[in-house]
């Protein structure tokens, strides 16, 4: 079976952002050095589409992303919005979706993206403490972000977050005040990442240098785990958890050092699941028993059992149970078992 959502990317690295942040080097984390020309562009949209043959394909999205869509030179937007919207005029594609700055959006840029049918906007905010974007070097602080969310939400346009976990200066208690902060705002969704140090960035001369210690994949994990359950609480989806691979993104290749993993949101819902496990075998009494069936929602049972089974381990052990089987129950929602 086919899936109903595809979204065609097209990366605009570095183009139109003038600043320099710590972390980033978006030639690597994109895997694509060059801007792409128009009929590039329009090329690859159409041999995306070309290669989609799912009947059942509800919604097709191009999404710009990379750097920061709304800096780059207001011709140059118009020339790739047209590019988009022909797709969507057309009935090929139903949305277009563009990844900027909290101080690149304005009434004028709002106007136009509207006036092309962009349905979408996601903000790079990575923090909403002030000394740790300046830190960054970002360029913007908190207050661009809430006028900039203001502006969207007044056009009636989809609203996308980004944050950042272990920045320079960054905290436990600056990073879920971040969380908090964000989820005041009410986005639509939001992206977590884990700051991780890219080649050829001045965040790795930091910490070559030895005055930037990157968190643990560990801590990183718990962290996540935590800002997983509020955003689930607020019913704000995480859309993406951890760095997406690409073939350059990958430990010794152009990742440095940091809380990097292939499988990191699965990481981190494993640790919500054995929260789960120890809270209900905990409150049930469950120990010593040669056998017991865990239900759990069909989509999480990877999560439930843990990377190389390890939450089974855990169980087994702590508790003394000599088998546990693991069966699907769709009713169950993330965060949810019963046993039997």
């Amino acid at each position: 079976m086919g899936k109903r959502h595809y979204i065609i990317p097209v990366f605009v690295p570095h183009h139109g952002c003038p600043f320099d942040c710590i972390f980033c080097n978006q030639k690597k984390i994109t895997g694509q050095a060059n801007v792409l020309t128009e009929l590039e562009v329009n090329e690859r949209i159409a041999q995306f589409i070309a290669t989609i043959s799912d009947p059942l394909a509800q919604h097709i999205e191009i999404a710009f992303f990379g750097g920061s869509f709304t800096g780059i030179e207001i011709e140059q937007q118009k020339k790739l919005l047209s590019i988009a919207a022909n797709w969507k005029e057309k009935g090929y594609i139903k949305t277009i979706r563009v990844s900027t700055r909290p101080d690149y959006i304005s009434e004028e840029i709002m106007s136009l993206l509207i006036r092309y049918g962009v349905s979408t906007i996601e903000l790079g905010v990575q923090s909403m403490d002030d000394e740790i974007l300046k830190m960054s070097c970002r360029g913007h602080n908190a207050m661009d972000v809430i006028r900039a969310v203001g502006l969207i939400r007044a056009h009636n346009v989809q609203l996308g977050l980004q944050m950042m976990i272990g920045l320079p200066g960054d905290t436990r208690d600056k990073m879920y005040y971040t969380a908090d902060t964000i989820i005041d705002l009410k986005p639509d969704f939001v992206r977590i990442y884990p700051t991780v140090i890219i080649h050829d960035t001045e965040l790795e001369k930091l910490y070559l240098s030895g005055r930037y210690r990157p968190i643990d994949l560990d801590e990183a994990v718990d962290i996540c785990k935590n800002l997983l359950l509020r955003f689930k609480v607020a019913n704000i989806p995480i859309i993406r958890l951890g760095l997406q691979t690409t073939e350059s993104v990958a430990i010794g290749k152009e990742i440095v050092a940091g809380p990097f993993h292939p499988a990191f949101r699965q990481m981190v819902e494993s640790a919500v699941y054995k929260d789960v496990l120890d809270e209900a075998f905990v409150s049930e009494g469950i120990c010593n028993k040669s056998m017991v069936e865990v239900q759990v929602h069909s989509h999480y049972i990877s999560s439930l059992v843990g990377q190389k089974k390890s939450n089974m381990e855990y169980v087994r052990n702590k508790y003394g149970i000599g088998r546990i089987r693991i069966s699907g129950n769709d009713l169950l929602d993330f965060g949810e078992i019963k046993i039997i």
